[in-house]
């Protein structure tokens, strides 16, 4: 199995590439664990899956001038925009598959910090719909 590290990862957001402005990207899918035990399942626990759901975590490296990062994000406060990822930003492939699907814009945190830190922003948006993966 190859091993890699992330050095250019992509992330688009309501068609915008952003990923100039981050340095962590995390999408997340799970299914629900639904209990099914019966009392013939003789002392073991038996589970169906139940409702899929995901995330995407991103840290982003804040940016407030005109037509930069804040400036796309906060009008997309409360709205379902489309969002695509990728390991690396070379040509989708099958060493390289994206991840599509919608996500909605939660929350946003225009500002945070200390006296001497990096302007940062770390969100968690959840997906709506279906997370869909391609190579082509």
């Amino acid at each position: 199995m190859a091993k890699m590290v992330l050095l250019a990862s992509f992330l688009s957001i309501n068609a915008n590439n952003l990923s100039s402005y981050t340095s962590k990207i995390e999408l997340v899918a799970e299914v629900e664990d639904k209990d099914v035990t019966t009392f013939g399942s003789l002392g073991w626990k038996e589970v169906l899956g139940g409702l899929k759901s995901g995330s995407l975590g991103i840290m982003w490296k804040q940016d407030v001038a005109a037509s930069a990062l804040d400036s796309i994000m906060w009008p997309l406060l409360g709205t379902v925009v489309a969002f695509e990822v990728r390991l690396d930003n070379a040509a989708v492939g099958t060493s390289n598959p994206k991840y599509t699907g919608s996500v909605l814009i939660k929350k946003w945190a225009p500002i945070g910090g200390s006296v001497g830190d990096v302007a940062e922003v770390d969100v968690e948006f959840p997906t709506s719909g279906a997370i869909t993966r391609a190579t082509a």
